[in-house]
């Protein structure tokens, strides 16, 4: 991997780590549906110059139905229920919580599409699931962590449900489109269905400039540059490399809590997020052993 493409994974890790920290920042003063609307509204705003190619905007009106429901399972449900739980849950916890996705993947793509799994993989599914249980039994310290810490872990795991989805149908109806297509078309699918709600569910009393600040972060670096970073970084050097920022993810989200909110990583964090990564590494095939050695990365697709 060149440096100019390591220097991009690692600044797509700080991105979608620090989704997190923006929308603890906004989440009380904004409301998790509005806070989650704007997200969507503006981020398809940034995004609008992508929809000048005339080949891009062609095949978004052949499939637009299929990105539609791609954009309410990858961004407006998702976008709501982190949100959601960012009024409750520390900005690094919540990362955390966003690395049960690919465990998910695996999972339902063995139960319900026949995928077949490997001992190395069924293992991985089986650690990671443990670290959830260590992370929410911990936190929540075995029923005594408030119902409200509770529907916020409920919200990060469903929101995680919806990127299984989302990414099923994708790889089934998607193919033939291109991924900044099916990116950018979702964002406006996501901002259009969210208006309704985000007009109802304004805050009465108008959030601060500290909070816009970060309605705009999220929005703009977050999310629409993220995504673009994201499918550029793909077309480089392929799916497997890419998919490594999903360890970065919770690194920054934990790191940008600490450094800017001030939030402690306890042991039952730091715990639950090596078993859940672990998990991870196994189930998706990053992490193999063969031929008495260990492989961290699998071969570019």
């Amino acid at each position: 991997m060149k440096k100019s493409d390591l220097a991009a994974l690692l600044l797509l890790g700080a991105l979608w780590g620090g989704s997190f920290l923006f929308m603890r920042m906004g989440a009380n003063q904004f409301g998790g549906v509005a806070l989650a609307g704007m997200r969507a509204i503006v981020a398809a705003a940034y995004s609008l110059p992508l929809l000048a190619s005339r080949s891009r905007r062609a095949e978004l009106r052949a499939h637009w139905r299929a990105v539609t429901l791609v954009g309410i399972a990858n961004s407006a449900l998702p976008f709501v229920l982190f949100s959601y739980a960012a009024q409750s849950l520390p900005a690094g916890l919540s990362a955390i919580f966003d690395t049960i996705a690919p465990l998910l993947v695996a999972a339902s793509g063995w139960l319900w599409l026949g995928e077949k799994l490997d001992a190395p993989r069924t293992c991985g599914l089986l650690i990671g699931l443990a670290g959830v249980v260590w992370l929410i039994g911990g936190t929540l310290g075995f029923g005594h962590g408030g119902a409200s810490t509770g529907w916020a872990m409920a919200a990060c795991v469903g929101a995680n449900v919806c990127y299984t989805f989302g990414t099923h149908y994708s790889h089934r109806h998607l193919q033939v489109v291109s991924p900044l297509t099916v990116a950018t078309g979702s964002q406006f699918a996501a901002a259009i269905l969210l208006l309704p709600a985000t007009l109802w569910f304004w805050p009465a009393r108008m959030p601060t400039p500290g909070a816009w600040a970060a309605l705009f972060l999220l929005a703009a670096a977050c999310t629409s540059l993220a995504y673009v970073l994201f499918y550029r970084l793909l077309a480089r050097v392929g799916s497997n490399r890419a998919m490594v920022v999903l360890y970065l993810i919770p690194v920054f989200g934990v790191l940008w809590g600490a450094i800017f909110l001030g939030e402690k990583v306890t042991s039952v964090m730091a715990g639950g997020c090596a078993i859940i990564l672990l998990g991870v590494a196994l189930a998706t095939g990053m992490l193999r052993f063969g031929a008495g050695r260990r492989r961290l990365l699998g071969e570019e697709t």
